[in-house]
């Protein structure tokens, strides 16, 4: 085993902080919202329930995101969560400076932003507030709508890697 580091007020370095991180197996998730310059999007692994009453989500966009602030002006967006087989579509949303949505099948969810088709749920939103989190923003927002869409394993992320669970 190796040796547990300490924080002793010098800088953390980054590398150890990522590699500790990594060992933390997440779910994967693709906000999406549709302005008036179209669908908007992007790859997200921060996503965390928050709340059940009322009931409220949380994920953490970076700071140096160009979707989050297309999605912030239109105040609503979904969260689709991703199955095991949409590993493409995870790493086409997650691209800067490309069309993320070309060849991406999607249907209006309730609040009218882009509701992924294969996703194994989905939940729309309404933006509450936004948290300095350093590097990233903590955002809040409350849920209005949701449903599961796919019985189908769940796309997970682990040390750089895509995995799939199967319960037992």
């Amino acid at each position: 085993m190796e040796p547990v580091l300490e924080m002793d007020g010098s800088p953390l370095d980054v590398r150890d902080f990522k590699a500790v991180l990594g060992r933390f197996c997440t779910g994967v998730t693709v906000i999406t919202a549709r302005s008036a310059a179209g669908p908007a999007g992007f790859t997200c692994q921060s996503f965390s329930a928050l709340s059940l009453e009322p009931p409220a989500v949380c994920f953490c966009p970076a700071r140096t995101s160009t979707s989050w602030p297309r999605i912030r002006e239109v105040g609503r967006f979904c969260v689709n969560i991703l199955a095991h087989d949409q590993q493409e579509i995870c790493r086409q949303l997650a691209r800067s400076g490309t069309d993320k949505f070309a060849g991406v099948d999607w249907e209006p969810s309730p609040n009218g932003s882009p509701r992924l088709a294969g996703a194994v749920a989905w939940l729309d939103c309404e933006l509450e507030q936004e948290v300095d989190g350093g590097d990233h923003t903590i955002v809040i927002a409350r849920v209005t709508a949701l449903s599961e869409h796919r019985e189908a394993p769940p796309l997970l992320f682990y040390r750089s890697a895509f995995g799939r669970f199967d319960p037992a």
